[in-house]
């Protein structure tokens, strides 16, 4: 499935854009997600510490924006955002 990841404060630095395009697995959850994140960084970014450490601190949102948690069921192409810690 397409995920449009909305980035937001620190993780704009993630991307040129306002977000990334990632792919996961069907019924992936959103820990699963933050995983796919990650190995992106690893892979761009060459595993920069503190875009991971952002990720890893990082709360996100459903596209009717509420706050969703790390086991929430990701089960059709839609837009989440990344809400990073404020400070």
């Amino acid at each position: 499935m397409k995920i449009k990841l909305e980035l937001f404060g620190s993780s704009k630095d993630f991307s040129d854009k306002n977000h990334l395009e990632l792919e996961v697995q069907e019924k992936a959850s959103v820990d699963d997600l933050r995983n796919e994140i990650i190995n992106y960084l690893n892979k761009n970014f060459k595993g920069n510490e503190t875009f991971i450490k952002i990720v890893k601190s990082s709360a996100f949102c459903s596209e009717n924006n509420e706050i969703i948690s790390d086991n929430y069921k990701i089960t059709k192409d839609q837009k989440i955002g990344i809400i990073p810690p404020i400070g």
